[in-house]
């Protein structure tokens, strides 16, 4: 697999999806073409109106404002990013709720055999909670979308009363990514002239202090980047987004994902996917809807994920 195989699987709904892994040197937007999924062709829509490839099929776990199936717990409103975490032989789905105010966090918890067994919610009283990230240690990051928002760490096995992380700095946060390699967490921001972010926790695994750190390069779209520290992350007096010289612009940051050296982000405002290459501390497009051939297969990005395919070679 290399950097001209980016677009495999099939792009709905405005999110990304990748395959392999995409950096072999710089990746290179033109070079970005849609090719054939690792899983086949979307059939027609099911009873649930979600098309899917041959073998897969679909079920409504939870709807806004109504009871979660076998439970006594509503479903919030506006249901945003989420992520699942092992639970005993079962495992934990955990889902923002992208709402002002009284946005937050729920959990539904399943059994081995994908049966529900609770549903519960595991952060109140705060606003817009739109993407966020998982932690190493199991724990997950709710962001606030809004301005001078937080970030709060919740606890999806529950029992644990979220934490706000407020050295995670105060701006309109939108995803994090986390780099085990580098002990950094990665952060967008959802502003027309937004940044990207990492905070360096200073003891990792605990996100109660450290140092938040702006990206800095030139106006060219690829090339060396540098890290400088936000003088003030709660933005007391200048937006976090202001606060440095340089800080590199992005139109309205999105999702992000970390993996094998290489953190991808998008940004809404311009249809791109961003690589950072945390090895050689460069940044690249891997995606810009703009320079695909015909009609772009992803508009509208959104948040993105990863996942690690094996293909039988002939």
């Amino acid at each position: 697999m290399d950097r001209r195989t980016v677009l495999r699987a099939a792009v709905a709904g405005g999110a990304a999806a990748f395959s392999g892994s995409l950096w072999a040197g710089a990746a290179v937007a033109a070079a970005a073409q849609p090719g054939p999924s690792p899983y086949g062709p979307l059939g027609a829509a099911d009873a649930n109106g979600i098309q899917l490839p041959a073998g897969f099929t679909s079920r409504v776990v939870a709807r806004s404002r109504q009871a979660v199936a076998g439970t006594s717990y509503a479903w919030h409103d506006a249901p945003d990013g989420g992520a699942c975490f092992a639970a005993g032989t079962g495992w934990i789905y955990v889902s923002n709720s992208e709402i002002t105010p009284g946005g937050g966090a729920s959990a539904v918890r399943f059994n081995a055999d994908g049966s529900i067994a609770s549903a519960y919610r595991i952060l109140s009283g705060t606003n817009q909670n739109c993407a966020g990230g998982a932690t190493p240690w199991a724990t997950w990051l709710s962001c606030e979308e809004v301005s001078r928002g937080y970030v709060y760490e919740t606890y999806p096995q529950g029992g644990t009363t979220a934490v706000r992380r407020a050295a995670m700095g105060r701006f309109k946060h939108e995803a994090a990514a986390c780099d085990p390699d580098r002990r950094v967490i990665y952060l967008t921001e959802d502003e027309t002239n937004g940044c990207f972010y990492r905070f360096r926790p200073t003891s990792w695994g605990n996100l109660s202090a450290g140092t938040l750190e702006v990206l800095v390069a030139g106006t060219a779209t690829s090339g060396p980047v540098t890290w400088a520290r936000v003088p003030d992350p709660a933005a007391a007096s200048t937006l976090t987004r202001n606060q440095v010289s340089g800080a590199k612009r992005f139109n309205g940051g999105e999702g992000c994902w970390y993996a094998d050296g290489t953190c991808w982000f998008t940004t809404k405002g311009d249809n791109r996917v961003w690589a950072y290459d945390a090895v050689n501390q460069r940044i690249d497009l891997a995606y810009d809807a703009s320079l695909v051939s015909g009609t772009a297969p992803l508009t509208g990005v959104d948040n993105i994920t990863g996942a690690r395919f094996q293909y039988a070679r002939r």
